[in-house]
C-alpha cells in the first residue's frame, strides 16, 4: 500500500500533466482516422474505434487475469504460462509512479498495423495477468475502444506521446445479448498507445493517470 503522502504527490503530479497538456482526457469517440480506430482493447470490435469495427477494450482476450487479475473472464488460470500472439513483436512494459516507483509490469504483443490494431484481443483465448497488448499509433490522437467479440474484461489505459497514462478504463465483457458496441461498451480516450491487460489490473497495483509506462519498441 501506498503512503497518504505518496497518493496526494501523484494526484498532484497527473493534474500537473493534465494542466499541461500531457494528461488530458478526451471526450471523442473515433480516432482521428478510420482506419486507425481501434475501439480499445483489443476486442477487434473492443479494440477498434466505431470506424475500425470496434475491437473492445483492447478485443476479447485482451485482460484475462485469475481471480482479481483475472477481471472476472473466467478461469484464466489454466492460461498461466501459455503461449499467445505467436507472430507478434514483444515488449516489456512497467508501469511506474513519476518517482520511478515500479507498480507492475507485463510483456506485451505490440499491434502496430492497421490489421492488428482492429483484431485487437478478439482472437485471443486466454490471457495471463503477466500478459497484454500495446496499441501503437503514429501520433497522439482521440480513440475509442469497444468490446466487441470479446469474452472477458479488460482494463485499457491510454497513454500519451511521452508515456504518461491519460485515462484508465475498466472494461466488463459484453453480456447476454450484447454485441459490445453498445455505448456503454465504449471507452474513449486519447492517446499515442492504449495498453490493454487483464481486468482490474491497475487497481490491484494501484496504478492511476499520472502515472508512466516504459517501454522498448
Amino acid at each position: 500500500m501506498s503512503s497518504p503522502s505518496r497518493h496526494t504527490r501523484r494526484r498532484v503530479l497527473a493534474g500537473l500533466a493534465a494542466v499541461t497538456g500531457s494528461g488530458v482526457f478526451a471526450g471523442c469517440l473515433t480516432g482521428d482516422s478510420a482506419d486507425d480506430r481501434d475501439p480499445t482493447d483489443g476486442s477487434t470490435a473492443p479494440d477498434t474505434t466505431p470506424g475500425d469495427g470496434g475491437s473492445g477494450p483492447e478485443s476479447p482476450g485482451g485482460s484475462n487475469g485469475t481471480g482479481p487479475d483475472d477481471g472476472g473472464r473466467g478461469d484464466t488460470a489454466d492460461c498461466a504460462g501459455a503461449s499467445v500472439h505467436e507472430g507478434y513483436a514483444e515488449t516489456r512494459v512497467s508501469v511506474t509512479t513519476p518517482d520511478g516507483e515500479t507498480l507492475g509490469s507485463v510483456t506485451a504483443a505490440v499491434a502496430d498495423t492497421a490489421e492488428t490494431r482492429r483484431t485487437g484481443l478478439s482472437e485471443t483465448a486466454c490471457l495471463p495477468p503477466d500478459r497484454g497488448m500495446l496499441f501503437v499509433y503514429g501520433d497522439s490522437q482521440a480513440l475509442n475502444f469497444w468490446m466487441i467479440e470479446m469474452s472477458f474484461g479488460l482494463d485499457i489505459v491510454y497513454v500519451d506521446d511521452e508515456g504518461v497514462i491519460t485515462s484508465i478504463h475498466h472494461a466488463d465483457a459484453p453480456g447476454p445479448g450484447e454485441s459490445g458496441t453498445e455505448q456503454h461498451h465504449q471507452y474513449p480516450g486519447t492517446g499515442q498507445y492504449v495498453l490493454e491487460v487483464t481486468e482490474h489490473w491497475t487497481t490491484e497495483r494501484g496504478v492511476e493517470a499520472g502515472d508512466v509506462v516504459r517501454f522498448d519498441l
